[in-house]
């Protein structure tokens, strides 16, 4: 007798350990379904992948969001819901888009943007923009005739300043008596640049200047060698930019192997 209630006893026991033990993978029971831990741990990295800190303040709200997510699918299933073609087509919409996700995430990670084709895009960058800086100001206007006009009265001695907010019609510059700041002369159309470059500083063009917006006067007010970015100042930026354009070559290069009829 004695040796039946021990053995009782033991399987008591492991029975309690397996139970506890199956438990811990869950944190809670639902209507007597049990939610799995796995629920709570995908839902912490969704979180931690979208940039959001977990604090361990936050495990219980995860918890408890884990909980109520399946109080209410419970009910959405009860109310049959989750038959529903509405419910089926946007749960394939959402399959497309994991998947599609994992696909994009798949490539970027097994064609990483090395930190030499970061440095070699950053030269190419310095080539492009190196040399001089002009801090300019410009008159735009829609007639030649206005433009020179404008050249006439500066020479004898109108201000540039009040000329342009009077009479610009780049309304950015403009307000700012024809300020541009600092630029490279790239950053502007090709006819503007190749005047700019060839003025010294301090200097008027002295015929107007045709471009796609208008007639421009133009005024150098000072020049330096470009202030450029260091290296590791547009790292990040350099870097996005590159996985960008890969990921979209590589959208396309499967678009275009792809047989559509």
């Amino acid at each position: 007798m004695k040796k039946h209630f021990l053995l009782a006893s033991a399987l008591t026991g492991l029975m309690a350990m397996g139970a506890s033990g199956a438990f811990a993978q869950n944190v809670a029971v639902v209507n007597g379904k049990a939610v799995p831990k796995a629920r709570v741990d995908a839902l912490t990295q969704q979180l931690a992948r979208s940039g959001r800190p977990v604090t361990p303040e936050m495990q219980g709200q995860i918890k408890e969001e884990v909980i109520a997510r399946e109080v209410f699918m419970q009910e959405a299933e009860k109310l049959g819901l989750s038959v529903s073609d509405d419910y089926k087509t946007q749960m394939e919409l959402a399959r497309q888009a994991i998947l599609i996700r994992e696909l994009f995430a798949d490539f970027q990670k097994k064609n990483p943007v090395t930190d030499a084709d970061l440095k070699s895009e950053y030269d190419k960058f310095v080539a492009a923009n190196g040399g001089k800086e002009y801090k300019a100001r410009h008159i735009l206007v829609e007639k030649e005739s206005e433009a020179k006009a404008i050249i006439a009265s500066l020479k004898k001695g109108g201000k540039f300043e009040e000329i342009a907010k009077k009479s610009s019609k780049d309304p950015g510059s403009g307000a700012n008596g024809g300020d541009l700041d600092w630029a490279n002369p790239s950053s502007y159309v090709p006819e503007f640049a190749e005047t700019l470059t060839k003025l010294n500083k301090g200097q008027l063009s002295d015929t107007p200047v045709k471009t796609q917006f208008g007639y421009h006067v133009i005024r150098v007010d000072d020049i330096r060698a470009a202030q450029l970015p260091q290296f590791e100042e547009l790292k990040p930026q350099i870097a996005q930019q590159m996985q960008q354009q890969r990921l979209a070559a590589y959208q396309q290069s499967l678009r275009e192997k792809a047989k559509v009829e």
